[in-house]
């Protein structure tokens, strides 16, 4: 995949500016994290809040990239059946039935028990090939000839022994299934794994990938990114925002404001024909930024405050 893209990835800041063009406004840091994932041909685990980016990162790659997103989204439970693969049991059972009624057929002409065993076995084995393969989200990605973008999501949300069924994908871009050997890839994947840091992934996972820590942004950047995402909304209004934003993440909140919220919360003051912040549209709209009433009780008698602060 890296030959094919060689001038788009050319580098960190080429990555950057037409990431721009598409609507991503992302870091210095984040355009090489990127450039060096594709160069080294490593998978990049995204860490940092929710709402800052990490999925999004992965689908302006691929398209980018014009390369397929193929996304597994973890949750506590999922397997290699759900991840990697199944079988196609009704093709399984519809070929029983094609067996059963062809049986004196293919036992026509056999010497023996062992020669029919032998004849058997030979079709047993196609029960278990590749014709009756369902591919899921890994073995997809492994399989595209043109290279594609996997995205796992939330992968600290799956369990550590799914993490462990990870590594040998993360390490060699192959899977080993039983039935039918070890599967490589067609052509190299650029595997994206993403984590909200519900739990401590482990160590061995860890050292197969590059990292990349996605923050809440600073207000420059995220006065670049409402000025993307939100048109029409006016410069004022919008520093306004980005300063009462950066004020309520200081807040021992449970849950800060993201940026996908803040653009919510800006795009929800526009409809509205907010031209300046005050106290009334504050409140009024509170429940776009914060998501639990705990908080919203917090910041509710700090909110004029909070405005005054912004003059």
């Amino acid at each position: 995949m890296i030959i094919k893209h060689q001038e788009k990835i050319a580098s960190p800041e080429i990555i950057q500016r037409r990431y721009e063009g598409l609507g991503y406004i992302c870091s210095h840091s984040v355009a090489t994290a990127i450039y060096l994932a594709c160069h080294l041909q490593k998978p990049i685990l995204i860490e940092g809040p929710p709402g800052v980016g990490k999925t999004e990162l992965a689908k302006i790659t691929a398209t980018y990239l014009n390369a397929p997103l193929i996304r597994m989204q973890c949750y506590e439970g999922l397997d290699e059946s759900k991840a990697l693969y199944e079988w196609k049991y009704g093709k399984q059972l519809l070929y029983t039935q094609v067996l059963k009624e062809q049986l004196g057929d293919v036992l026509r002409g056999a010497r023996g028990l062992d020669e029919s065993i032998a004849r058997l076995h030979d079709f047993g084995d196609i029960f278990y090939s590749q014709e009756f393969l369902e591919p899921r989200p890994l073995l997809q990605a492994l399989q595209s000839e043109d290279g594609a973008v996997l995205l796992i999501d939330e992968i600290d949300k799956a369990d550590q022994e799914f993490e462990a069924f990870l590594l040998e994908l993360l390490s060699d871009y192959q899977v080993s299934i039983p039935e039918i050997g070890t599967v490589k890839a067609v052509s190299t994947p650029i595997v994206m794994l993403t984590s909200n840091n519900t739990r401590e992934l482990g160590d061995a996972l860890k050292r197969r990938c590059l990292h990349l820590y996605i923050p809440f942004p600073d207000a420059a950047l995220e006065s670049r990114i409402l000025a993307t995402q939100v048109e029409g909304l006016d410069t004022q209004l919008r520093e306004q925002i980005v300063a009462l934003i950066g004020k309520l993440r200081d807040m021992p909140l449970k849950k800060s404001p993201a940026v996908s919220e803040t653009i919510d919360w800006a795009r929800a003051l526009l409809l509205l024909n907010v031209e300046e912040l005050d106290s009334h549209w504050v409140k009024e709209t509170l429940n776009l930024l914060l998501k639990f009433q705990d908080d919203i009780e917090l910041v509710e008698p700090e909110i004029a405050a909070l405005l005054k602060s912004l003059r």
